[in-house]
């Protein structure tokens, strides 16, 4: 990738205007022919009474139709799911994208209820150490090797088994850039920062970069925003100076309290540059 060189994605919630599997897999393909390189959505089970699809099942059709674009829940919060259905879940999906599959995972939001409304464990600390533990799980299933494990929270007794066919980079999600937070996204294949209150900026990337990017070997680091001139009201975002500072994705966010109309415009109008 050279420099200012950066791939562009949508990023959205499969809820609302969304929660309808169809208008999703529309959405791919609409977004892979107006040039965007990867559709991401978020994972949630319940969303305040809204209608609400599964982000796998989605994520499945979409791979079914479309060809180029990449594909991946950003994020799948492992510590309400068991890791080996996630690790096949992921599996299948690659194989039907043909290796297009990026696995975003975090410790996951309460915030309407996804882990409280169900009796699972709601403790920052708790989900954090499932979310490692699982990590583990899934790149065992991956390797294909013979594995046991009796862990804090899972065990597992794995056969030797055919390796993944394609590589599934996975990216840990940072909401907070704590310590134990950067450590877990330098053993990944990129980091997903997305603080609640504002837009990275450049200074904010190049720091990130410079704490957790591992040296020789590929890593991404996907910011996440509004930079489409298709907005309303537009908002100027320094892409250049982010992509300087090591974004090599850019996540267009569409919301859903905003009309479907509009989020549908912003596709249509393909990745900002």
């Amino acid at each position: 990738m050279t420099r200012n060189a950066f791939r562009s994605a949508v990023y959205l919630p499969p809820f609302g205007p969304f929660g309808d599997p169809a208008v999703l897999v529309d959405l791919a393909v609409r977004a892979e022919a107006a040039g965007w390189d990867g559709v991401f959505l978020w994972d949630h089970v319940v969303a305040g009474g809204l209608p609400v699809v599964d982000t796998w099942t989605t994520l499945g059709a979409m791979a079914q139709a479309t060809s180029r674009v990449l594909l991946g829940p950003m994020v799948t919060p492992l510590a309400r799911r068991r890791p080996w259905v996630v690790a096949r879940q992921a599996s299948t999906v690659s194989r039907l994208s043909g290796g297009r599959l990026v696995l975003g995972v975090g410790l996951g939001s309460d915030e309407s209820g996804d882990f409280s409304r169900f009796g699972e464990p709601v403790a920052p600390a708790v989900r954090a150490s499932m979310l490692d533990e699982g990590l583990d799980v899934l790149r065992a299933v991956w390797s294909g090797e013979a594995w046991r494990h009796d862990g804090p929270h899972h065990r597992v007794d794995l056969p030797a088994s055919a390796p993944e066919p394609h590589p599934i980079p996975l990216w840990a999600a940072s909401s907070t850039g704590g310590p134990a937070v950067l450590r877990r996204a330098g053993t990944c294949d990129g980091v997903f920062p997305n603080p609640e209150d504002r837009t990275m900026s450049p200074a904010d990337v190049a720091a990130l970069a410079a704490a957790v990017r591992p040296t020789g070997r590929p890593f991404d680091i996907a910011v996440t925003g509004n930079a489409s001139h298709a907005w309303e009201e537009p908002k100027h975002v320094d892409l250049t100076g982010l992509a300087d500072a090591g974004m090599t994705w850019w996540m267009e966010s569409l919301i859903h309290f905003d009309p479907l109309a509009l989020s549908l415009e912003v596709v249509d109008a393909g990745p900002p540059r």
